[in-house]
Parts: structure tokens; sequence; C-alpha cells
């Protein structure tokens, strides 16, 4: 819908109980810190469109997902000892978790690239303080104020003032877009660990150097399936009325045979 929130409304209501699962896709529902949950104003509101189909954005499914996905890459990466930059922490807590808990180095830039301030985060314990403190009222701006939505993601990126942070990292992980529009103009040798991705996405990684992309989901031709999708399809697949638990997610991860996809570029 191209970021228009009034429109994507509609657009839900209209189909409403025609669909078995809306995925929120560009905006989450909720952000899941440790155990707790920050819901997101617009994303409430969309999700209220919804009168009897279930509204899923891919927060329940990335909690398991990754989760999965950081173990499954350790015998190739390798994380004891890598340095991480996860661009956003409180959108994806469990790959932060559980790069933490494999050996990583991670430093998270929520309050950098969502809010401009030059301050990393440097622990797990850090990034649920600056959660604890900023998302009651963070949840309730604009979304567009904190991340880009609709043409918006497609602008050209620029070198900007948190380059240090890029060129300190082995991997660069988290939202493609987040990545993408703070990225310098190199990332010679870099892995990213990333989903969401485009045939562009990958001109642009290679263009600037980038060694390895690694999607935590599936690819079909040339675009990784984000996690709004997939969380749906397992609702759907599911006849649920609305977001699964982490055990089943993970069991369905399995059974699917769901496993990152990896890109030597």
């Amino acid at each position: 819908m191209d970021g228009d929130l009034a429109a994507a409304a509609r657009l839900i209501a209209e189909l409403d109980g025609t669909v078995a699962a809306f995925g929120l896709g560009g905006i989450d529902l909720y952000f899941l810190v440790r155990d707790r949950r920050y819901y997101l104003r617009d994303a409430l509101r969309l999700a209220r469109a919804a009168h009897s189909t279930p509204v899923v954005c891919g927060a329940g499914l990335k909690n398991s997902l990754e989760r999965l996905a950081v173990a499954d890459l350790d015998a190739r990466v390798g994380w004891s000892g890598r340095r991480v930059l996860l661009v956003s922490g409180a959108d994806r807590f469990g790959m932060a978790d559980a790069l933490v808990s494999h050996g990583a180095e991670v430093v998270c830039g929520d309050l950098m690239f969502a809010l401009g301030l030059d301050i990393p985060l440097r622990s797990l314990a850090a990034l649920e303080r600056a959660a604890s403190l900023l998302l009651p009222v963070l949840s309730r701006v604009p979304f567009s104020w904190l991340y880009p939505v609709g043409s918006s993601q497609d602008q050209t990126p620029k070198a900007g003032r948190f380059d240090r942070y890029y060129d300190w990292a082995d991997v660069i992980a988290g939202d493609w877009h987040f990545i993408r529009k703070h990225a310098p103009a190199s990332l010679a040798g870099k892995t990213i660990l990333t989903n969401t991705t485009t045939a562009a996405a990958v001109e642009i990684l290679s263009a600037r150097g980038a060694k390895t992309l690694i999607t935590t989901t599936p690819r079909f031709g040339t675009r990784s399936i984000g996690t709004n999708l997939l969380e749906a399809a397992f609702v759907a697949v599911e006849g649920a009325r609305g977001e699964l638990g982490k055990e089943r997610y993970d069991e369905l991860v399995g059974q699917a045979g769901l496993t990152p996809t990896v890109i030597d570029l």
C-alpha cells in the first residue's frame, strides 16, 4: 500500500472474513523485548480493521525462526568472538539473544538508526533498559518517524555519521531497510544477516563489496520471504484464530524444513 495506513486499513476491512490470515508487512504489531510486548499504535489501528480474520506481523515467528537460524549457522559462521552490528534489537530480540548466547559481541543500533542518537547499546541489559524507558512513548508516535515506509524504502542510501559502527562489525544484522538506509559506501568483506531481500538488494550488496548474504527465510525466485507472510501462512494452515506459540512455531519450522539461505557474493 506504499506506506498509506488508511488505504491499508480499508483493504483489510474489505478482505476481512474472505482470507485465512493477514500478515502485516513493513510494520510490526509489537516489539517483543525479553518477555514484554510493546504494541505500536499505528499497527493496532490496522489490526482492528479486521473483525474475524486473524492478523499477525511476523514478530511471533521471528522469535522462533531467527533463534533457530542463528544456531543453525554457528557451524558455518562461528559466532564466538564475531562482532555483530544489529541495526535494531527491539524488533529482533530473539536474534540478539541467540547471538549473545553463541558468544558474539553484539552492538544494537536502535538509538542511532531510529532516533539519531550516537548511543550504541552494547548489552542485552542495555537494550532492555532502553526499551522499557522509550518504547511506551515511541510506540505511540507515527511509525514513519522511526522506520522507512513506502517509497522511502527505495531512496538511495547515503554514507552517514554512524559508518564507524558498520566498519567495526564483521556481521551486519537485522532489518534490511534499516541496513540499507544507513550503509556506508563500502561493505567490503562483511556478512549480512537479514531477510526480505530482492534482486536489487543483492546488487547493492555486491556493488559495495559485501562477502556473504544470509537470509533467515527461504528464497522464492529472486526474493526472500518475509516473516509476516510465513507467520500468516502458518496461522492459516493451523486454522488458528490468532498468533501461535513459540513451541508450535519451532515445530512448524522444523516440519517445513526452513533453514537459512546463504549466498556468496
